[in-house]
């Protein structure tokens, strides 16, 4: 007797816990009305809401939740199809979560819905996962993203809000890297907008909208939704994450580094925290905080257990170590990287393992040792062929630019200066004609910043200015870009350029906790009457 009501006071006490949690919850708001009862209706807003935010594991119970609660609700079944997606900008679904969201539509479908707009939400998820063993992941996106224009036509923006901002999240998804004029991320931004106007406390429209300016020549328009989504849903990580995407085109390093602390603080998994310390420990190198990056980079390898079903997680632990050498100049230093001992399957994901493998090759070559870089290249060819036979046809192109970079280094280390110059041009140009992608908060090291230095040292610094400030148009603000303009405006005879570059780079580092030889060598120039 005693041990029963033992158990009924602790499971009260879990209760009123979970429930006091639930009141102090703040995700934004959405109201996403559905044929189902009232209990389920709250939480199934509060599912949506959490999904707008990329918070998976907690939408996906959420989700399941409102199928307890009401076992005829088919929307609940269409939201756990929604979660299985996963972050449909970072990568496809896995084989298993294919399958498992094509079961979820199965279930939409047998529990029913009660409207022609619900069996429409849910006929539309199903186009994305029907036959994914026979089709390609971009011909079913398409299939989606056309099907959810559809049913936003026959369900105008001012009667379903959230078909909207789903269409323009499809938009964003099926956006081309290549394709420079932006088409799917304005017209995504343009509906967003509307709604934002409407809903201000929207997490999903906040969200959307930073993903559709993620890019240089736009980012500028996204600053309003990045300086609002931290404070719309605090409650979930990746919310916390999400401005810096804007803040790291922008160049606002100490904007990008307060996002990242609190994701990286309040992410409930090492997926969200590994995508956060890799902004972070980028961010911190660009301002000179050296011992704070290295801080971050300390904690990234601690970690042993993290979710080997994405990329991402592999991807940061790859890039903090290689930023941490590179954004330095420690040349050998980056020769000698090897992959942290994790549980982290490399061989999956051969687009994380190129970061390692890269940064090497670049040490390498930069430090002399051409013979190691080659077998680094060799190494990326067969990263590159992976990914091709893979059909992912992105980030072949990536590792491929990063070969190429590689064998201009080398033909640089070679005395090849022509072959290295054409090898570098060629890189730069490829990197130009796509898009980083929203795994990372930058290149490893950017192409055209890095024909800059190789001009520099092969004494053509009025050329490499060019390329510097080129570089600055894409990649705003960083470190080695700005004391690359200032070297080269100083060797070129420009001097009031270089003291620009020269002011702007100490400005920078107001903050830095190491002395980097770059900086002294601009105080010494400024010094100079």
């Amino acid at each position: 007797m005693k041990t029963d009501k033992l158990l009924l006071g602790l499971t009260f006490v879990v209760l009123i816990s979970a429930s006091a949690a639930r009141a102090q919850e703040k995700l934004g708001q959405v109201r996403f009305p559905v044929s189902c009862t009232a209990a389920a209706q709250q939480e199934f807003d509060r599912a949506v809401a959490l999904l707008h935010s990329f918070w998976f594991d907690a939408s996906a119970k959420a989700f399941a939740a409102v199928t307890q609660m009401d076992p005829g609700c088919g929307m609940g079944h269409w939201g756990s199809a929604m979660t299985l997606l996963g972050n449909p900008l970072a990568a496809p679904p896995t084989p298993k979560a294919l399958q498992e969201g094509w079961a979820a539509v199965e279930r939409a479908k047998i529990a029913g819905a009660k409207t022609a707009r619900e069996r429409e939400y849910i006929a539309a998820i199903e186009a994305f996962y029907k036959d994914s063993d026979k089709l390609d992941h971009r011909t079913r996106a398409l299939a989606y993203e056309k099907a959810m224009e559809s049913l936003l036509r026959r369900s105008p923006e001012d009667e379903d809000k959230e078909a909207a901002v789903f269409y323009a999240l499809a938009l964003n998804i099926t956006a081309l890297p290549t394709d420079k004029t932006y088409a799917n991320q304005l017209k995504a931004a343009e509906i967003l907008e509307r709604v934002f106007a409407e809903q201000p406390n929207h997490p999903g429209v906040a969200h959307y909208l930073i993903h559709s300016y993620d890019y240089p020549p736009i980012a500028s328009r996204g600053l309003p939704a990045a300086r609002r989504y931290a404070g719309i849903a605090p409650s979930a990580p990746h919310a916390l994450h999400m401005p810096s995407h804007i803040f790291t085109r922008r160049g606002f390093w100490q904007e990008s580094i307060d996002s990242n602390r609190a994701s990286a603080a309040a992410a409930r998994n090492h997926f969200d925290q590994l995508h956060a310390m890799d902004y972070l420990a980028y961010a911190y190198l660009q301002m000179a905080q050296d011992l704070t990056a290295k801080r971050v980079l300390d904690e990234a390898i601690a970690i042993q257990k993290i979710n080997v079903e994405h990329f991402v997680p592999g991807y940061a632990l790859a890039a903090i170590p290689a930023r941490y050498t590179l954004e330095r100049s420690r040349w050998a230093d980056t020769a000698s990287l090897s992959l942290p001992a994790s549980d982290f399957p490399w061989s999956r994901y051969p687009q994380a393992e190129a970061v390692f493998v890269f940064a090497r090759a670049l040490g390498a070559a930069r430090s002399g040792n051409a013979a190691g870089a080659r077998k680094d290249i060799a190494r990326l060819e067969v990263l590159r062929d992976a990914l091709i036979a893979a059909k992912q046809g992105y980030w072949a192109e990536q590792v491929e630019i990063q070969r190429q970079v590689a064998a201009a280094w080398v033909a640089r280390a070679e005395g090849k200066h022509q072959e290295a110059l054409q090898l570098m041009r060629a890189a730069a140009d490829r990197e130009d004609a796509t898009e980083k992608h929203p795994v990372t908060p930058g290149p490893i090291v950017p192409a055209r910043e890095l024909l800059g230095e190789m001009l520099l040292e092969l004494g053509d610094p009025r050329q490499a200015l060019k390329e510097f400030e080129a570089s600055h148009r894409v990649e705003p603000n960083r470190f080695k870009g700005l004391y690359g303009a200032a070297r080269a405006a100083e060797l070129s005879g420009d001097r009031e350029k270089a003291r620009t570059y020269y002011a702007s780079l100490l400005a920078l580092c107001e903050k830095a906790d190491t002395e980097r030889p770059e900086l002294k060598e601009a105080k010494a120039f400024l010094a100079k009457k």
